[in-house]
């Protein structure tokens, strides 16, 4: 979408910030003990309280209102009465749909403590998402985002998952620009216009660089080796004063960066 009015610019931004709510809850309830499937339902409750549908079940029949990856899922995880332990990574990736519009964001944390490495890729994977933001300029190529977050991810010491990517968002989950990679790819001479909106989002790997669809659920996306991967995300609009992250909360919590 690209935002030319006060009603899609109000309906991105509420959209967006109950996106922002729900992950937030999700975050807060990950303790040792609990089932993804409880997650799901403190999400659907939250959205329930907001007016708000699940956009990958309105859109895709999704098997469960959020994505919730866990250790060596990378994405598009289904919400079951796994239990969540000690140590695992536990990625929640949120979308909705409020009012016809969408918001889309996902985190990545660490059920009590983990390794020192592992440590590194969830800040890695951050740290990416923070830089491959900062290229979200009006009139700047899109492929500069991707650019961006490789070269994040090679400083620390990581790579980057080649077969997921982020994409427009706006009235429908998945709008124009399709692709926004997690690498430089220099023929793509998109530039962003001001007003785009955009999930932008990370997918930073221990050492794959690509990842494989579960042929029994038909959803499901891990690495051959399975290297576990950190996801973040947020929603993002181009502005003519830089780009403007949607799905931050007001109040610091979460991901939450200074934009200059």
């Amino acid at each position: 979408m690209i935002i030319k009015t006060s009603a899609d610019q109000e309906g991105m931004n509420r959209a967006s910030y109950i996106c922002a709510v729900v992950r937030q809850a999700m975050l807060d309830a990950i303790v040792p003990g609990i089932t993804t499937l409880e997650l799901d339902e403190i999400a659907q409750k939250v959205m329930k309280e907001h007016d708000s549908i699940s956009a990958p079940i309105h859109f895709y029949e999704f098997p469960g209102w959020t994505c919730i990856s866990v250790n060596e899922v990378v994405a598009h995880g289904i919400p079951s009465n796994r239990i969540l332990q000690a140590g695992d990574k536990v990625n929640v990736d949120v979308s909705l749909l409020h009012n016809g519009y969408c918001g889309d964001t996902g985190a990545t944390v660490f059920v009590g403590e983990t390794t020192e490495r592992r440590q590194e890729l969830l800040a890695a994977s951050e740290e990416a998402l923070r830089r491959g933001i900062l290229e979200a300029q009006s009139g700047a190529f899109l492929h500069r985002i991707g650019g961006a977050i490789y070269q994040s991810a090679r400083q620390s010491g990581f790579t980057v998952i080649r077969n997921l990517c982020g994409h427009g968002i706006g009235r429908t989950l998945h709008e124009a620009p399709g692709e926004i990679l997690n690498y430089l790819d220099r023929s793509d001479r998109y530039r962003l216009p001001e007003g785009v909106v955009l999930a932008i989002e990370t997918f930073i790997s221990e050492g794959d660089d690509f990842v494989e669809q579960d042929e029994k659920d038909g959803w499901t996306l891990t690495t051959p080796r399975d290297s576990w991967v950190v996801q973040f995300e947020h929603t993002v609009q181009v502005t003519k004063k830089g780009p403007q992250i949607l799905t931050a909360l007001p109040n610091g919590a979460g991901l939450q960066y200074s934009m200059p």
